[in-house]
């Protein structure tokens, strides 16, 4: 199985009402830089491509609400999405934005998880400009995921304090497979596995000993890779961005962090364990 293929988590969205105020947080800490959809601004409302250093296709967006805040939310690629998205409120999920068209692009939804969290699905165009976009996307997260570089998209997380209720939902829904993870030190923490995949893609942290009313217990965020993850978290508190969780790390090397930027959506960062010569 690919990394584009349905299941998958292949894309991210931070929606909030200040796009200027995002944008100038995170390309002076992750060095993004941006591309407005041409095609998004005909209410007012821009969606602005995100792209990482380096990276030749965006790997999320910006979109630009008046009423809804601020929200961070996963998009996972679907086959169908009217289909996917009455399978999924059968299994408990909310409707938030129903199955859109939109242009001749692709059909998308939002919807929020048991727990509340925000996720979105979209469906494969048949154009040719969208098949060859996302060809080169998944070249990109292919080599991303096994050569890192900072600023770039290598992982999701996903927070909650009900981990059964979680783990049924992302399993029925999408045949994500959940691993507890023995490199975490202890750590009530598991990896998913998409359907069909050798290697995860995202992590799963297990809050429900947490107090129920902990700050940060239920959530989705995706992760951004650093080269140095207590440098780079010193540099985002400098610019206004909330510390949430370490920085820390875990017994094979793993160095990790969660945050809040200056408009509330959380971002993790992280760096993989190095790697032994000639492994």
């Amino acid at each position: 199985m690919s990394f584009m293929s349905p299941g998958q988590v292949v894309w991210f969205e931070i929606g909030t009402t200040d796009p200027e105020a995002v944008t100038g947080f995170y390309s002076s800490l992750l060095g993004w830089t941006f591309e407005v959809d041409p095609d998004s601004s005909g209410d007012g409302r821009t969606y602005t491509r995100i792209i990482a250093p380096g990276a030749p296709w965006p790997m999320g967006a910006i979109q630009q609400g008046d009423t809804d805040g601020e929200a961070i939310n996963l998009s996972i690629l679907s086959t169908d999405v009217h289909a996917d998205v009455d399978k999924l409120t059968a299994l408990g999920a909310t409707v938030v934005v129903p199955a859109t068209q939109v242009a001749d692009v692709t059909v998308f939804a939002r919807l929020a998880d048991p727990r509340g969290n925000l996720f979105s699905l979209f469906s494969q165009s048949t154009s040719q400009r969208f098949e060859e976009r996302m060809a080169g996307t998944e070249e990109y997260m292919q080599q991303a995921a096994f050569t890192p570089k900072p600023g770039s998209m290598g992982w999701f997380e996903i927070g909650t304090t009900d981990l059964k209720a979680t783990c049924d939902f992302y399993t029925a829904a999408f045949g994500w497979r959940i691993e507890k993870d023995d490199t975490a030190g202890g750590k009530p923490y598991f990896n998913v596995f998409g359907p069909g995949a050798e290697w995860p893609s995202g992590g799963l942290w297990d809050h429900s000993h947490d107090s129920p009313d902990g700050e940060g217990a239920d959530y989705v965020m995706p992760c951004f890779l650093a080269t140095d993850v207590a440098t780079t978290a010193d540099a985002a508190r400098k610019l206004g961005a909330r510390v949430e969780l370490g920085p820390d790390s875990n017994p094979d090397g793993t160095a990790y962090a969660r945050l809040a930027d200056p408009r509330g959506n959380r971002f993790g960062l992280f760096s993989p364990p190095t790697q032994p010569a000639g492994g």
